[in-house]
């Protein structure tokens, strides 16, 4: 089929085929919108007739609940004779529960008819407990003509518009196919290698195609060989270009895989239990390691949320935000981070003292210090890793050193490339994306830092970066935190979270303030509660946005405002969500709900909610 159909294409002249071109769109486009239209048309009057047919139903349900509630016959049969006597209703019949027909009136249909709309209405008694049941039949008669009437219309419309476009089509072509017949000879002729040129005697577009033609003849000898080489150049660059943008779209996709949104989760789970630890603790030593505990997940929330991947910076999204600090400070914080990690592998870490300041990007700088560090310790058995800063040409070189495995010349520079990781057995810890040192290359990209690494197997690695260096500045002081007065001694929370751990913590954290604590899972468990609300209502529901088997934060909120023993009364809501996404912030926006993003401390929590509650209780104005 396929071969006898391109062989009657091949063999159908021009003017022909631009009529069929023209016809066959103009055909598929009328048809689909009739149909469509047809289509919604009778979809319309089926709709109608159904809620015609079920308001005479409710009309019915209603008059007929008192007399059949009595058994009263006879008003049962005069309600069914007044519904039946309604425009378009064949028949109707008012059942007991037990299926017996008490009273009926309308037209029956006879075998062979074709059966009308039937719709069911219950009735129930006061007890709202289905007492019987009404059955309204409406007639299809006027669906049925209005579906004989489209077909006639659509077939009236697609004829007359087939001939319209069909003549059209066929004078357009005639204009058109005489000199484009004469154009594909003189192509063929030039095919041949011969010169040719055609008369320029038609207007419009196809007069500047003839004219162009022959432009394009006289120049082709010369410029043949020129082109194909250009042609030969841009589709090799073309086919790098693609093979750059699809490396780039994998790199992307996987690591969108690998920091989702539920990384966020577990460290919100430890931000809180750590809050937890702390509160109630009196024993220095302890408090000082849940200090040390609370500055690293201080940290990791503040490089996560800073610095979540690598499509961030290729975006441009990440911009660096260049402040004057002490080195020293970036320093500290490192060593009390990684310090208990190389004590586990009984490693040493030293971390050389340093009074240079540098203007840079203090988040960034110290992600790109942190990978190095997390690297080395993860790549050495033995010996240990040293940070420490050197003068450099201006700058300030920071150097970090390890006794490792070390890395192969001919690998050094792979390993700054995105999931790319050098084979090493000897390795501590679990194997990670391949992820470090490609982020380290371009943060540096990003602050304008060149990158070193100096390494062989067997003799420890050394990579350093070389930033800014700047005369020490006054750190300004921080502004006071506005703080709420509210005794949560007396206040009533009630927690909503499908992760059991971040639940529990926040359960622990509110009771140690001294709160009533209410906690759920799903929206279910939180009906459940209101249930019980009968003489207390709680002053606050905090909940995540996304939960369990898709039910959503907003919507339980809305639903909870709703319940009997809620209806009408006061309740702050307040949102901590792991959730970044635009779409999402903007529907968290329309709901005008205060929204916390996790990880978040327990400080920051505490005066969220008191700010939440105060607003509350404020008297409205």
């Amino acid at each position: 089929m396929t071969a006898i159909y391109r062989t009657c294409m091949a063999h159908m002249p021009l003017a022909l085929r631009l009529v069929m071109l023209s016809l066959v769109p103009a055909f598929i486009a009328t048809l689909s919108v009739m149909a469509v239209l047809g289509q919604h048309h009778i979809s319309e009057l089926t709709t109608l007739t159904r809620n015609n047919a079920l308001a005479v139903a409710r009309q019915v349900a209603a008059v007929a609940r008192e007399p059949l509630m009595q058994l009263d016959r006879r008003a049962l049969a005069g309600a069914a004779r007044v519904a039946a006597q309604q425009a378009g209703v064949e028949q109707v019949q008012i059942r007991t529960e037990d299926g017996e027909i008490v009273a009926q009136a309308g037209r029956w249909s006879k075998p062979g008819d074709k059966p009308g709309l039937q719709v069911i209405e219950p009735v129930d008694n006061l007890e709202q407990r289905q007492a019987g049941e009404v059955m309204v039949e409406f007639d299809m008669e006027s669906v049925d003509v209005a579906r004989r009437n489209l077909w006639v219309t659509v077939i009236a419309l697609l004829g007359a518009s087939l001939l319209g476009v069909g003549l059209t089509g066929w004078w357009a072509a005639r204009r058109i196919s005489l000199p484009i017949r004469k154009l594909a000879e003189a192509v063929d002729a030039l095919g041949a290698g011969q010169d040719v040129e055609v008369a320029e005697d038609a207007t419009a577009e196809v007069g500047r195609l003839q004219r162009g033609f022959n432009v394009a003849a006289r120049a082709l000898a010369d410029s043949r060989r020129s082109m194909q080489t250009q042609i030969a150049e841009a589709t090799s660059a073309l086919a790098q270009k693609n093979l750059q943008l699809e490396a780039a779209s994998q790199a992307k996709t996987r690591l969108l895989a690998a920091a989702s949104h539920d990384l966020r989760q577990p460290l919100h789970a430890l931000t809180l239990f750590s809050d937890a630890l702390h509160t109630g603790e009196t024993d220095p030593v302890r408090l000082t390691r849940i200090e040390n505990i609370q500055e690293c997940v201080s940290s990791l929330d503040r490089l996560f949320s800073e610095l979540l991947n690598l499509s961030q910076i290729d975006a441009g999204v990440v911009r660096p935000h260049f402040i004057a600090f002490p080195l020293d400070r970036l320093f500290d914080e490192i060593s009390r981070n990684f310090r208990p990690v190389a004590e586990q592998q009984e490693l040493r870490l030293v971390v050389r003292k340093t009074d240079v300041w540098v203007y840079c990007d203090y988040v960034m700088l110290s992600r790109i210090l942190n990978n190095l560090i997390s690297n080395a310790l993860r790549h050495t058995t033995s010996g240990g890793v040293l940070l420490g800063a050197r003068p450099d040409a201006g700058g300030v070189r920071i150097e970090v050193r390890d006794t490792g495995i070390g890395i192969a010349p001919e690998f050094h520079a792979k390993v700054f490339e995105e999931f790319y990781q050098v084979d090493a057995p000897t390795s501590r810890g679990a194997r990670g994306l391949g992820l470090g040192l490609a982020t380290v290359n371009r943060l540096c990209e990003l602050l304008g830092m060149s990158v070193l690494l100096r390494s062989s197997p067997g003799r420890g690695t050394l990579v350093a970066v070389v930033a800014t260096r700047c005369e020490p500045a006054l750190l300004p002081t921080p502004a006071p935190v506005a703080t709420v007065d509210v005794d949560f001694n007396d206040l009533i929370i009630v927690v909503v979270d499908d992760e059991p751990h971040i639940l529990e913590g926040l359960a622990l954290v509110f009771r140690s303030w001294g709160a009533t604590v209410f906690a759920a899972e799903t929206r279910a468990q939180v009906m459940a509660l209101a249930d019980g609300w009968t003489q207390q209502v709680p002053d606050i529901v905090v909940s995540d946005l996304l939960l369990r088997n898709g039910e959503n934060g907003l919507e339980v909120l809305r639903e909870l405002g709703n319940h009997p023993n809620l209806r009408g009364k006061r309740i702050a809501h307040l949102l901590v969500t792991g959730e970044t996404k635009p779409d999402r912030l903007r529907e968290i926006a329309d709901a005008r709900i205060a929204v916390l993003h996790k990880p978040v401390g327990s400080a920051v929590l505490r005066q969220a909610i008191a700010a939440a509650v105060a607003l509350n209780r404020r008297p409205p104005t």
